[in-house]
């Protein structure tokens, strides 16, 4: 589903750009000739298919997301550290806090991914782009943490 979410993005903004860029500048220039070229019809329907395959793949989704079962968090310590925002972890006891942690990471995410993001938020459900992207942050700072032997 991923991949063709993306394939989606792709043809949608792909289409965007060859519509804005080029086929309004050549609409402007041969505005007396009504005949449109192959190639701004398939950028047209590059970006019609490209949102209709996003909606698509973003619907079945979240019927998928619906019917999955969230595993319950397993009792057996398979860490030695665990990093929470909260003081109490029920079922276990925390014998030491070894204080705050902070840390700061930028990322940018590609318009194709923003653009699966917008329509989830309209037709509402998780942003699964940014639940992605702020995991990849938390390992990224755990691993620079860890380069640096803190």
């Amino acid at each position: 589903m991923k991949i063709l979410r993306h394939d989606g993005s792709l043809a949608f903004v792909s289409g965007l750009f060859t519509a804005v860029f080029i086929g309004i500048p050549w609409h402007i220039v041969v505005a007396d000739d009504p005949v449109v070229p192959w190639w701004l019809r398939i950028a047209i329907f590059c970006l019609l298919g490209g949102i209709l395959s996003v909606l698509a793949t973003l619907a079945l989704e979240q019927m998928a997301r619906k019917v999955a079962v969230e595993k319950p968090l397993s009792t057996e310590g398979e860490h030695k550290v665990l990093l929470l925002n909260s003081d109490v972890l029920p079922g276990r006891e925390i014998t030491e806090i070894l204080g705050l942690v902070q840390g700061h990471t930028v990322f940018a995410i590609w318009l194709g991914k923003d653009l699966s993001a917008i329509v989830r938020l309209i037709l509402g459900g998780e942003l699964v782009e940014y639940t992605e992207m702020m995991g990849e942050c938390s390992v990224n700072c755990q691993r620079e943490d860890d380069s640096k032997g803190r």
